[in-house]
């Protein structure tokens, strides 16, 4: 990963705390939070930094795969095959996934079979299924998910160009990168209407808010705050981004993306951490 800007923000005491601690001696943690609305970030901590992508990945082609049905070209009721082996971003290779690296049994249950594309689309983000997110993808194309981050005003240091355990194309430095402001920045876009129409919109946001892990930005915030949530982890990685929607307030987008060491687990109560502190800046 190219080395990341320097940062210039200054975050509360609370906030400077839980990131350092979640961050450790050799970890990187990036906070941003945005309001619909403003132009710049209420709260930045490291916001340029790259990060793998992890599961992250699948929020762009969501947002995609949605306003591609919308458009009328791509039919999220269609029954699609569910198979393991893909074309690799590399020209000529093709690799096969692994069951066991996997959260989505359902879907595996269903290999060699049909299932409505839709249908993919909700377990590849509420339970983040990974064989889901490629079967999706190859309906998609990664060429709309690039388009989806464009038109989101996402910076070229964001990248999703392959398919889950390409490992080929990451091999050939071909990989899945993001930054917390771009992915910010995706969240108010979509939340604003800039990305897709309103039904495709309105399906995003119900696909974010049926999300079934919870115990990142979620666990942190206040009860009564209506909160979308997409979910991330590899080793040494976990990553949490989120659309709020509370009384009083337009929408906000809080990032919280940790690649650093430590168990899941305490990366995920970090998290939340970093996420109560975020918002108790944010709403000061």
């Amino acid at each position: 990963m190219s080395p990341s800007p320097p940062d210039t923000s200054s975050p509360s005491p609370a906030l400077a705390a839980a990131v350092s601690s979640l961050r450790g001696d050799s970890g990187t943690v990036s906070v941003v939070a945005r309001v619909s609305g403003d132009g710049e970030p209420r709260v930045s901590v490291e916001p340029e930094a790259r990060h793998y992508s992890a599961s992250i990945m699948k929020l762009p082609i969501l947002v995609a795969a949605l306003r591609l049905s919308e458009r009328g070209q791509l039919d999220l009721d269609r029954a699609v095959p569910v198979h393991d082996e893909f074309d690799s971003q590399v020209p000529g290779q093709r690799f096969t996934m692994d069951e066991s690296e996997d959260s989505d049994p359902a879907t595996w249950a269903a290999l060699g079979t049909e299932v409505p594309l839709g249908e993919l689309v909700h377990r590849m983000v509420t339970v983040s299924g990974n064989l889901a997110t490629n079967v999706v993808l190859d309906q998609v194309g990664t060429g709309e998910v690039a388009a989806v981050l464009a038109d989101a005003g996402c910076s070229p240091r964001t990248t999703i160009v392959r398919g889950i355990e390409d490992y080929h194309a990451r091999d050939a430095g071909i990989d899945n990168l993001i930054t917390a402001d771009d992915m910010a920045r995706l969240l108010l876009a979509l939340a604003e209407g800039r990305l897709a129409g309103p039904h495709a919109t309105a399906g995003c946001e119900r696909i974010l808010q049926a999300q079934e892990y919870r115990s990142g930005i979620p666990a942190g915030l206040p009860a009564g705050l209506l909160i979308g949530n997409k979910t991330g982890w590899v080793t040494a990685v976990n990553h949490d981004v989120a659309l709020v929607r509370a009384p009083g307030l337009p929408p906000v987008a809080l990032a919280v993306l940790v690649s650093a060491p430590g168990t899941e687990e305490e990366r995920e109560a970090g998290i939340a951490r970093v996420a109560a502190a975020a918002w108790a800046e944010l709403t000061a």
